[in-house]
C-alpha cells in the first residue's frame, strides 16, 4: 500500500505544471505487470531532472552576479547580503537633521537628498568612507544610526529574454480604453508609441530591446495611455532601487492607475516604502516573479505586500521551468511562444516572466477603466490550471490565455 501511495503522489507530481514542462523521454507501452515499476523509475528520473535544472538556474544566478560585479568594479559592488548594488553609496530613508550629522561624524558624506512627494518619502544618498567596502559601510552606518532605515542601492534585473528570430505579426488589441498604465523598465524604441517617456538613470531615456518588447505587449492589449520610466539608460548600475522609486513617483504623479514592473531584485527598504506609497494612492503595482528558477530567493518587487505577482506559461500552457518564485503568486499569463518588438521595431520571439506581466497589467487596467473591480474581473477570466483553486505554480489562474503579442 505504501508503494502504491508513493506512485500516486508521483503521478500527481507529473501532472503538475512544473514537471509537465520537462521534455519527457519516449516510452513504449509496457505490459500491464510492468506498469508500476516503470512509472516509478520514470517519475524518479523526471523529478530528478527538474530538481537538477532548478539547482542549475540558482547557480547561474550567482555566477551572473559574480561576472557583473567583476566586469563593472568601478560602479557595482556587493552589499552585506551579497546582493549587487551601486558602489560606494548607501541610502538613508526620511533622514532627520540629527541623523545626517551623526552620519557625517562617522565619515559618510551627503551626496544629495531626493524628494519623492508623490509617494510621501525622501531619500538621502551617502558616500561611503574611503577604505570601507559596501558591506562594511552598511554595518558601520547601522551601528552609528541604529534607529534609521538604511539601504544599499540594490540593482534590479530585467526578467526576460528577447530572441533574434523575426516572427509573423499577430496583434491582439482591445477596443476597450483602459486606465492609464505606467511601465518601469528600459525605454521603448520609436516603433512603440507611448504617451511619455522619462529617464531616471544616466543616459536615459535610451531605447532597449527589453523595454520595447514589454511596451509592445502592453500596447497590444491596452488602448489607454502608457507612460514609461526608463531606469536603465546607459548606466552600468541602472535599475537601482532609488531610480525605480523616483520613476514610480513620477508615474503616480502623472495619473497612472496601474504600474507594471518586469524587473527582479532583492528586498530593499527604499523600494518597499515606494511601493507602499503608491498603493496608498490607489495604484496597483504588477510585477514579474523572474526567471531564476524555483530555487532562487523570493523575487522583489513581486513579493512586496499588495503587489500583483505574475508568472508565465508557454504556448502549451505549461509553467516555464525557469520561472522564479515570490512570497505570494496571483496570476499566470503567456510568457513564451509569443512575439513583440525590439528597439529597432523588428518582431521577435520572447520568453520570460517579463512578458507575461504587461499582459496581466493591461487586463487589470481595462477592468479599472470600465469601472469594475479588477480582482473580480481577473478572477472571472482566469483559467484554473494545475491543482484546483489557487496554487503556487499558476496562482489564481491563467489570464490572457490566447494573447500572442504583436
Amino acid at each position: 500500500m505504501l508503494r502504491i501511495s508513493l506512485i500516486s503522489l508521483v503521478l500527481a507530481a507529473l501532472a503538475a505544471p512544473l514537471a509537465a514542462q520537462v521534455a519527457l523521454p519516449s516510452v513504449q507501452a509496457p505490459r500491464v505487470g510492468d506498469v508500476l515499476g516503470q512509472v516509478g523509475e520514470f517519475a524518479d528520473e523526471t523529478l530528478d531532472r527538474t530538481s537538477r535544472t532548478a539547482r542549475e538556474l540558482a547557480r547561474d544566478r550567482l555566477r551572473n552576479i559574480d561576472r557583473l560585479v567583476r566586469r563593472h568594479r568601478d560602479s557595482i559592488a556587493l552589499d552585506a547580503r551579497g546582493e549587487p548594488a551601486r558602489r560606494g553609496e548607501l541610502l538613508l530613508l526620511d533622514a532627520e537633521a540629527g541623523q545626517l550629522a551623526q552620519a557625517g561624524a562617522a565619515g559618510f558624506a551627503v551626496l544629495e537628498t531626493v524628494s519623492v512627494p508623490e509617494l510621501g518619502m525622501s531619500v538621502t544618498r551617502l558616500r561611503v568612507p574611503s577604505g570601507l567596502n559596501l558591506g562594511e559601510a552598511e554595518r558601520a552606518l547601522s551601528l552609528a544610526l541604529p534607529s534609521a532605515t538604511i539601504a544599499p542601492d540594490n540593482l534590479h534585473f530585467q526578467s526576460g529574454d528577447t530572441g533574434s528570430v523575426p516572427l509573423a505579426f499577430a496583434a491582439a488589441g482591445s477596443g476597450t480604453r483602459g486606465a492609464a498604465v505606467g511601465m518601469i523598465d528600459g525605454a521603448p524604441g520609436r516603433a512603440v508609441p507611448v504617451a511619455a517617456t522619462r529617464g531616471f538613470a544616466q543616459g536615459a531615456p535610451y531605447p532597449s530591446n527589453h523595454g520595447s518588447a514589454v511596451a509592445s505587449l502592453l500596447a497590444s492589449q491596452h488602448s489607454g495611455p502608457i507612460r514609461v520610466a526608463d531606469v536603465y539608460g546607459t548606466d552600468k548600475a541602472g535599475g537601482n532601487a532609488l531610480a525605480i522609486a523616483r520613476g514610480l513617483g513620477w508615474l503616480v504623479g502623472e495619473g497612472s492607475r496601474v504600474v507594471t514592473i518586469s524587473l527582479v531584485g532583492p528586498k530593499n527598504p527604499v523600494l518597499e516604502r515606494a511601493i507602499a506609497g503608491a498603493r496608498k494612492r490607489g495604484v496597483v503595482v504588477v510585477a514579474a516573479v523572474g526567471n531564476d528558477g524555483p530555487a532562487a530567493p523570493p523575487a522583489y518587487p513581486a513579493s512586496y505586500n499588495g503587489v500583483v505577482a505574475v508568472t508565465a506559461v508557454d504556448g502549451k500552457r505549461r509553467a516555464l521551468l525557469e520561472a522564479g518564485r515570490a512570497l505570494h503568486l496571483d496570476y499566470a499569463a503567456p510568457g513564451a511562444d509569443i512575439r513583440g518588438l525590439n528597439a529597432k521595431g523588428k518582431r521577435i520571439k520572447l520568453r520570460g516572466t517579463s512578458f507575461a506581466t504587461p499582459l496581466v497589467a493591461a487586463r487589470l487596467a481595462r477592468a479599472i477603466g470600465a469601472g469594475r473591480n479588477w480582482r473580480t474581473a481577473l478572477d472571472g477570466e482566469a483559467e484554473d490550471l494545475g491543482k484546483k483553486g489557487a496554487d503556487p505554480v499558476y496562482g489564481r489562474g491563467l489570464v490572457c490565455g490566447f494573447c500572442k503579442g504583436r
